[in-house]
């Protein structure tokens, strides 16, 4: 029903899973896309929300210990509301809606209200959080079955309905979830009814995530090392031998970056592959984009090169952006990349090329040092003198290459095509980010460090700066750390995303 035509008035029950954003289905995913109301609880991530569309309407509803956006009651009654205005509802609930989230009381209120309604199961974290823990809940000839109990009941019973004598006497795996409250009552419980005060035991907090931390003991020791460690909700308890296979199975803690908190300072529509890079790796990754890029006025030139193309004989790009600044303003001349047929091309370094290359045009040059010096130094064994060029460039970059190629004897018209300014969300993000420590920040051009600087300063955040661990693309990026009164941790030695990366990950300790 997702993919097809979705009629009006129709609420979706969407497992958000387990934490990881990535968990969730696609089935999920895709109504989160097309919903026009979305109703989130608490610890829904925000790149999740950010999924769904710009003019979706987001109300939270989340339920914390001792706080309450609104009532279970309040929620049903909103739903139904909601739904009967003719809106596409999107009901975004952590792990599965129908496992202790509450989803059946839900379902239950839209069949009496004859509202039409979809249940989109979600990853669990009963079993996806032990699994990032290295502890799978189920093993041939050590657990044959698992059972999952709630550490927080219905606090309108009179009693418990969970069957602890049973469960104790049971050899088999105990996932016990939104229990860290209750865990000295649950442990206690386990041993009075006969479960070995030697039973392995493991708690999981915010599983899934960079942040996971797992603590492993016994039903006997357990609780007084959550207590002295400081653990806290949300956290997922496992119980039963299954817990001893996490030293063999602990795959991902054992990440190269896990446990690293990284900022990622890149151009708005940039940031996903360093970012993704450094998650794949377990890093905790915090991206606020410190440039937004824009059209720059060049007063005519860009027509008046494009119209007389054909006398340059060479066309230099600078940066993997220049290439589709340069298709959209070809576009709105009513003219495509054929304009650039019989020039030789010039690229600052293989990115760049790439972007190119993907168009279909063939690159002539591109350096081994991916910078301006770097490509001036390709050149050298070309000769140049007499010869015109292009270069397209963002506005106020630097003039290196355009200088050494007037030395070279060429004569050379460069022509902005973008501009870098800073984006109006960049010192709310700052202030947030920044309110913890990173271990490193990234940034991949001068543009970055400046703005993120201005940014600092003007938060009142002078002194972070210059505490701050940056990770810089290249040479040119470190230059400008320096300028701004940062320090220089790490510095690619390939002056690409993949580089930079590859440069943070040698200077980790590997794990063992």
């Amino acid at each position: 029903m997702v993919k097809g035509r979705v009629s009006r008035g129709t609420v979706y029950l969407v497992g958000a899973g387990p934490g990881d954003p990535k968990l969730i289905t696609v089935k999920g995913l895709e109504a989160l896309k097309r919903a026009e109301v979305v109703v989130y609880d608490h610890l829904i991530s925000e790149q999740l929300l950010d999924q769904a569309g710009p003019t979706a309407r987001l109300i939270y509803v989340g339920k914390e210990k001792g706080r309450h956006a609104r009532t279970q009651t309040q929620i049903n009654r909103l739903l139904v509301r909601t739904a009967k205005a003719g809106r596409i509802v999107v009901r975004l609930k952590g792990g599965d809606p129908m496992l202790f989230g509450r989803g059946g009381e839900e379902a239950l209120a839209l069949v009496h209200a004859k509202i039409p309604y979809e249940i989109v199961p979600g990853v669990t974290s009963a079993i996806a959080v032990p699994a990032y823990a290295g502890i799978p809940v189920t093993h041939r000839g050590v657990s044959s079955s698992v059972s999952i109990i709630t550490g927080h009941e219905d606090p309108s019973k009179t009693d418990t309905t969970i069957p602890w004598k049973r469960l104790a006497a049971s050899s088999e795996t105990l996932v016990c979830l939104m229990g860290v409250g209750a865990l000295v009552k649950t442990v206690d419980g386990l041993i009075r009814y006969g479960r070995s005060k030697t039973t392995p035991c493991a708690v999981i907090e915010w599983g899934t995530l960079p942040r996971q931390r797992t603590i492993v003991g016994t039903l006997s020791t357990i609780a007084s090392r959550c207590e002295r460690l400081h653990l806290k909700p949300p956290a997922v308890i496992v119980i039963g031998q299954v817990v001893k296979l996490r030293d063999r199975l602990n795959w991902f803690e054992r990440k190269r970056l896990f446990g690293l908190r990284i900022a990622v300072t890149r151009p708005l529509d940039r940031a996903d592959r360093l970012a993704e890079l450094l998650q794949g790796l377990g890093a905790e990754v915090v991206t606020f984009p410190t440039i937004e890029l824009v059209s720059t006025n060049s007063n005519g030139l860009f027509k008046r090169c494009v119209d007389r193309i054909e006398k340059f004989d060479w066309v230099f790009f600078t940066s993997p952006e220049g290439i589709h600044w340069f298709q959209r303003l070809l576009a709105a001349q009513r003219k495509d990349l054929r304009v650039l047929g019989g020039r030789q091309i010039g690229a600052i370094g293989p990115k760049t090329a790439s972007s190119i290359q993907e168009l279909g045009i063939r690159v002539d040059v591109v350096p081994r040092t991916y910078s301006q010096e770097g490509l001036l130094e390709g050149l050298k064994p070309r000769r140049l003198a007499g010869q015109r060029a292009l270069i397209l460039s963002a506005q106020g970059s630097r003039n290196v290459l355009e200088q050494g190629l007037r030395a070279k004897g060429m004569e050379v018209v460069r022509v902005p095509l973008y501009r870098t300014v800073i984006p109006s969300s960049l010192r709310r993000h700052v202030r947030g980010a920044f309110s913890q420590p990173f271990d490193y920040v990234t940034v991949t051009s001068s543009s970055c460090v400046d703005h993120l600087a201005q940014a600092l300063r003007a938060c009142g955040f002078s002194k972070v700066l210059r505490r701050l661990r940056f990770a810089s693309i290249g040479p040119v990026t470190s230059s400008a750390v320096r300028r701004a009164g940062g320090r220089v941790a790490v510095e690619a030695r390939v002056s690409t995303v993949e580089g930079l990366v590859e440069t943070i990950t040698r200077a980790v300790r590997p794990r063992t």
